[in-house]
C-alpha cells in the first residue's frame, strides 16, 4: 500500500508542477489499522473528514473492486489436562484437541463456499471464502502434556451477511467439535472476537465517480476499465457502509502480497499515478496556482 500512497501524493505533485491545483477540497489520508480493524479510516470519518467520493489505490492489478468480502478475526482457547509425558494417556492434550476444532471449522468453510451461488459477485469465484489458521500457540515445555492452546483465525463472509450471523455459525461449529471430543465435551473451548468484525460491501455501478475513473483509465491505458470482486479486506467498506460514499478501490500491479519478495510494478505504478492525476483533475476541477 506504500505504492498506493506514493501514487496519491505524486499525482497531486504532478498537477502542481504543471501549475494546477484541485479546485475542490482534496483529502490525502494515510491511516493505521487497515490490516486488523479498519478503525483508522473510521476515525477519519468520526473526525468529520467527509467526501463525495473516495479513491483507494490498493494494488488491484488495474481493476476496480466491485465487491468485497467481510472479515471476522477470532481466537479459540482450548484447555487440556496436564500430566507428565510418562503418563500421557491419563492427560488431555490441548494442542491435539485443537486439531478436531480446525477440522470442524473446515466443514463450515466448505458450507460457506457452497453458498456462493447466492452471491451476485462471487458465484463464479472458485473458492471465495477462506478460513486461515493464522497463529497457534500452546503448551509450556516438551515434557508435559499441554494444558492450553490458543488458535488465532480469520474467516470471510459474503456481502449482505451480518458478522453476528457468521459468529453464531462459528460457535455452533465449535460446539459440535467439543461435543464429539472426550475431554472437550466436559471442558468446552471458548471463542472470542479480537479484531475485524466487518461486513462486506458492493459498489453500485454507474456512479459519477466511477465514470470519471473510467475516463481517466482509458486515457492512460487506452483500454476499458475492468472490475471484479476482491476476497481480501479493504477499507472501502468504511466509506460505503458508514458514509454512503462511493469508494473506488483501484491500483497498480503487485505480486506476493503478505509473502516473501512482496513487490509492485514501477511501470504500472507510474501509469496509475497518471490515472489518479487525471481523475483528480476531472472530479475536483483545477485552478491555476
Amino acid at each position: 500500500m506504500k505504492a498506493g500512497i506514493s501514487a496519491n501524493i505524486f499525482a497531486v505533485d504532478a498537477l502542481r508542477r504543471l501549475g494546477w491545483e484541485p479546485a475542490a477540497t482534496l483529502y490525502q489520508q494515510s491511516v493505521t489499522e487497515e490490516e486488523c480493524t479498519g478503525n483508522g479510516t473510521l476515525s477519519c470519518l468520526v473526525r468529520g473528514y467527509r467526501a463525495e467520493a473516495a479513491l483507494i489505490t490498493e494494488p488491484t492489478n488495474h481493476d476496480l473492486v466491485r465487491a468485497n468480502l467481510g472479515v471476522i478475526w477470532f481466537r479459540i482457547s482450548v484447555r487440556g489436562h496436564p500430566v507428565h509425558v510418562a503418563e500421557a494417556g491419563s492427560g488431555a492434550n490441548a494442542i491435539e484437541a485443537a486439531y478436531a476444532i480446525i477440522r470442524q471449522l473446515r466443514v463450515l468453510e466448505a458450507e460457506l463456499n457452497a453458498e456462493k451461488a447466492g452471491s451476485r459477485h462471487f458465484a463464479d469465484h472458485p473458492h471465495p471464502i477462506n478460513l486461515n489458521v493464522g497463529k497457534i500457540s500452546g503448551g509450556d515445555w516438551a515434557s508435559s502434556v499441554p494444558a492450553w492452546c490458543d488458535l488465532d483465525l480469520r474467516i470471510s463472509l459474503f456481502p449482505g451477511t451480518e458478522p453476528a450471523d457468521l459468529a453464531w455459525r462459528i460457535e455452533q461449529a465449535l460446539d459440535r467439535a467439543c461435543h464429539e471430543h472426550p475431554f472437550l465435551s466436559n471442558n468446552p473451548a471458548e471463542v472470542s472476537y479480537n479484531g475485524f468484525f466487518a461486513k462486506g460491501y458492493e459498489l453500485p455501478e454507474g456512479t459519477p465517480a466511477e465514470a470519471a475513473l473510467i475516463a481517466a483509465h482509458r486515457a492512460v491505458f487506452d483500454a476499458q476499465l475492468t472490475s471484479g470482486p476482491s476476497t481480501a479486506y479493504l477499507d472501502g467498506r468504511v466509506f460505503m457502509l458508514y458514509d454512503d460514499c462511493p469508494a473506488l478501490v483501484y491500483g497498480p500491479v503487485s505480486q506476493n502480497i503478505h509473502g516473501f519478495d512482496e513487490k509492485v510494478s514501477l511501470s504500472s505504478l507510474r501509469r496509475v499515478t497518471k490515472t489518479v492525476a487525471l481523475f483528480v483533475a476531472d472530479w475536483c476541477g483545477l485552478n491555476r496556482i
